[in-house]
């Protein structure tokens, strides 16, 4: 697979639409099967840290206001990532923050999002659920350090990742695995999953 950078997010909230703002980015880059480099920052948004959100992720106010501001830090990690495409577990959250802190420092998103929570729901469907610490457990990944802090779950979503595309190769039979091949395998119904395989299959064939 091509490079690839893995994100996460710590935010305050749910919705930057709502006012939420991000406290931690974390990224990892992946080339050749293995991490080769890794960025990690708290960042000053300016906010306060909802009470069961600090204790959720364990970032204080306190650390926040130690941290430098949220635009340095979004500007140094969008130069670390470059045009990589991205990965995050729940994409959905992540892209959203990524995007509106991006927007902040009037800079724009380049590349595609794959998911591996949505991968994983198509190539792990037995797991008994599929939020990043069940994957873990489940597929006996390490556990990189505290769920809820930002590299701790980039490296996590990273090695999930890494066992994903391993399925595919093994199980799967699919012999060159890419970031346009993941996302069109989270964008497929589960019932239309092998018809989907089978047609990359051939097509590598």
């Amino acid at each position: 697979m091509e490079r690839i950078a893995v994100i996460d997010f710590e935010t305050t909230g749910l919705s930057p639409a709502q006012g939420d703002r991000a406290t931690e980015i974390a990224a990892v880059i992946l080339e050749g099967g293995r991490v080769v480099d890794r960025y990690q920052s708290l960042m000053n948004a300016g906010v306060r840290v909802p009470a069961h959100i600090e204790a959720l992720t364990g970032i204080s106010n306190t650390m926040l206001r130690q941290a430098p501001p949220a635009d340095r830090v979004m500007g140094e990690v969008a130069d670390f990532v470059g045009d990589c495409p991205l990965v995050a577990h729940n994409a959905a959250f992540d892209s959203r923050f990524w995007d509106a802190e991006l927007a902040r420092i009037t800079r724009q998103r380049r590349q595609e999002f794959a998911c591996s929570l949505l991968l994983a729901r198509r190539l792990m469907p037995d797991a008994p659920s599929h939020k990043l610490g069940a994957l873990v457990e489940y597929a006996r990944l390490p556990v990189a350090g505290r769920y809820h802090r930002a590299l701790a779950d980039a490296e996590m979503a990273a090695s999930l990742l890494l066992r994903l595309t391993d399925e595919l190769r093994t199980r799967h039979q699919l012999p060159g695995i890419s970031h346009a091949l993941l996302r069109s395998i989270q964008a497929t119904p589960k019932q239309q999953l092998e018809r989907c395989l089978a047609r990359h299959r051939q097509a590598a064939a």
